[in-house]
């Protein structure tokens, strides 16, 4: 969601820069303040579009990734629903690797995105709709044959360093932009991180 009044070229200019709101209410009786940063206002719904974006064109930038070159990864939705964005504006076929017990909105989704989505079965004794260890180890061996028979670029969402970057370079100097006039001015004394939430906890 890039804040600007400019028409943007493409959904991967819209990446980023999401609102920060203070949750008040919540703390109204509490000696601190919780700061929600609204990720969901990402083209595809979730931070994940962050990391997507930044695998991609570290990717390029080093020449990893070819111009056409067929995109892997596995996911249980929200980086491959950022990778089929991504690759889909870039033109890279993009291959999304999921277990059966995943959602299969997810699924449709990452398709309508014009995603090649390959659903992998669960083992017999798993639970429908509960991806066990055993069951995301089929579906990392499934990515990897894909990714040798059709030499692509594994936009390995767990060992790159893109995932770190993503929020270096983008997700905390947006915040410190964000909070700097307001609470950096009053002796910040701690930013709290809650990754899976998108919240930033910062006691007076």
């Amino acid at each position: 969601m890039a804040t600007t009044e400019n028409l943007l070229p493409s959904a991967i200019e819209a990446i980023g820069n999401t609102p920060l709101v203070e949750l008040s209410r919540i703390t109204r009786d509490i000696d601190g303040r919780i700061l929600a940063k609204l990720e969901y206002l990402n083209p595809g719904y979730s931070k994940k579009d962050r990391i997507a974006r930044q695998i991609i064109e570290d990717a390029e930038a080093s020449d990893e990734l070819k111009p056409g070159q067929t995109v892997v990864e596995l996911t249980s939705g929200n980086t491959g629903t950022g990778l089929a964005i991504v690759c889909g504006i870039k033109g890279y076929p993009f291959v999304a690797v999921m277990s059966k017990g995943n959602s299969l909105e997810r699924a449709r989704m990452m398709s309508a995105l014009g995603a090649e989505v390959v659903l992998v079965d669960q083992l017999p004794e798993s639970a429908p709709g509960q991806v066990s260890g055993a069951d995301l180890e089929l579906v990392e061996q499934e990515t990897r044959k894909i990714v040798t028979a059709r030499q692509a670029f594994r936009a390995d969402q767990f060992r790159l360093k893109s995932n770190f970057n993503a929020h270096y370079l983008s997700t905390g100097p947006e915040i410190i932009r964000q909070i700097k006039k307001t609470i950096l001015s009053n002796h910040l004394k701690l930013v709290l991180l809650i990754i899976s939430l998108n919240l930033f906890l910062c006691p007076n």
